[in-house]
């Protein structure tokens, strides 16, 4: 069962916000952060202050838990950030997009509204069973995630980068064996 397409952009972008606390780090000021809403196309709320930044920051470690987590276990955490958020799932339609689901309202902290909308993905994922589509990059040098939505879920590594060095690696091998 394919995901449907807000919850493979809200799964890309909680991926893409855990990474950016791997070596090195790539979300260290309010521009990185205002980067990372552009690029992820949120739409509501966004201060663009140190706190906000800080509130992003701290989310990334459990937003990682989540990711990673067994499918019961999974399903505890999506409940208990949805209840913190006191989450009320509405449908909503932006210029552009088709109508998709959104569970805060627009004036709630970018973090809140991140992490609800990645909880909300992860329903998607537990009730599919697709958690092998996440997991850490292969590469035994990163700890980042790897969000795999190939048909043939071949994706290994979290980035260009730890492929080309893996590939590197292994023609390096193949050549002097």
């Amino acid at each position: 069962m394919p995901l449907a397409h807000d919850a493979e952009e809200a799964l890309r972008a909680a991926v893409a916000l855990v990474n950016t606390g791997e070596p090195p780090e790539t979300l260290e000021t309010v521009a990185d952060l205002d980067a990372f809403f552009a690029a992820h196309a949120y739409t509501g709320r966004h201060d663009r202050t140190d706190a906000e930044l800080a509130q992003v920051r701290a989310l990334r470690p459990r937003l990682r838990t989540l990711l990673l987590a067994e499918r019961d276990t999974a399903a505890e955490l999506v409940n208990t950030l949805l209840a913190e958020a006191r989450a009320t799932p509405r449908l909503v339609r932006h210029p552009g997009e088709d109508w998709h689901i959104h569970a805060t309202a627009d004036e709630e902290p970018f973090a809140t509204r991140v992490a609800v909308e990645t909880a909300m993905a992860m329903t998607d994922v537990i009730r599919a069973d697709e958690h092998s589509r996440l997991g850490v990059c292969a590469d035994d040098r990163c700890e980042g995630l790897v969000l795999d939505l190939s048909r043939n879920r071949s994706r290994r590594y979290c980035s260009t980068a730890c492929t080309n060095r893996n590939a590197q690696a292994a023609l390096r091998a193949r050549r002097s064996g």
